[in-house]
């Protein structure tokens, strides 16, 4: 079997005891980086042998993983913090564990964009994870146009490097709106930034941010018609005119009131 095992993403306190029953109990742990997961392992005096397994090297470890779990080993897959696979390598893995029947399971545990979320105050109903922006910037957007008018706080991740230059792609792609960066989660320092996207972060960037957008709304092409033409459509489509007024105000943000001027002529 193999595990793939959330981590802490800063306390060292944030880990399961299943997380821990199971790392202990594994034959082999593959980890992001070894030097940095060794300080987690040893915090909890777990001594495994380690597999190097990151982005640079998903096939060819993943091959020696689906060879070791043919002869019957168990072993643990984590990431340097939070759940495994959630922008961090491991998906290349799962599908070569489908192909190859193996079985496998997630230890649930930290991930770092839903914690930012909780911080954010932001709507969290309905949210997108679309983890960090691409390099091109025809590429920002493209993604960013695909997502901008959804009804749903939009959620990237960005490297301390990256952060004024994300955040000005998404002040240009998406427009003004409310957002926040939030860093250092669980740790002693952590951070809840509120701003508007217009404005910028304002303050010395370190660390990587998890950075959190509010969401656009959707166009509706009948608010392009005149208040008239607009209850007029669903008038012909068989509503009476209450109904019409109901739904025109609705769908144009505002009161059912200021649109009964439109409707005098009508019969």
């Amino acid at each position: 079997m193999l595990y793939f095992v959330a981590t802490p993403i800063g306390n060292l306190k944030d880990i399961s005891t299943r997380a821990l029953d199971v790392l202990s109990s594994v034959d082999e742990i593959a980890c992001e980086d070894t030097r940095h997961s060794i300080t987690l392992l040893t915090a909890y005096g777990i001594k495994k042998p380690l597999i190097s397994y990151h982005k640079f090297n998903e096939k060819e470890s993943g091959e020696k993983i689906i060879a070791k779990l043919k002869e019957g080993k168990n072993i643990a897959v984590i990431s340097d913090a939070g759940t495994p696979i959630i922008s961090d390598p491991g998906n290349v893995l799962v599908n070569m564990l489908i192909e190859s029947g193996e079985e496998y399971t997630v230890i649930p545990g930290a991930c770092a964009f839903v914690n930012a979320l909780v911080l954010s105050g932001l709507d969290s109903s309905k949210f997108c994870f679309l983890g960090f922006l691409p390099e091109k910037n025809s590429d920002r957007k493209d993604l960013l146009a695909t997502y901008k008018n959804i009804p749903a706080t939009l959620i990237f991740y960005s490297a301390p490097h990256d952060v004024k230059k994300d955040i000005l792609t998404l002040y240009n792609e998406l427009g003004e709106r409310q957002a926040v960066a939030v860093k250092e989660i669980t740790k002693l320092h952590e951070r809840v930034v509120r701003f508007n996207l217009k404005d910028g972060l304002g303050e010395e960037l370190k660390g990587e941010y998890v950075i959190l957008v509010e969401g656009g709304k959707q166009e509706n092409p009948l608010n392009e018609l005149t208040e008239a033409e607009h209850i007029k459509y669903y008038i012909d489509k068989g509503f009476d005119k209450k109904e019409a007024l109901k739904m025109v105000a609705k769908e144009r943000g505002v009161s059912k009131s200021s649109l009964y001027k439109y409707t005098i002529d009508e019969k």
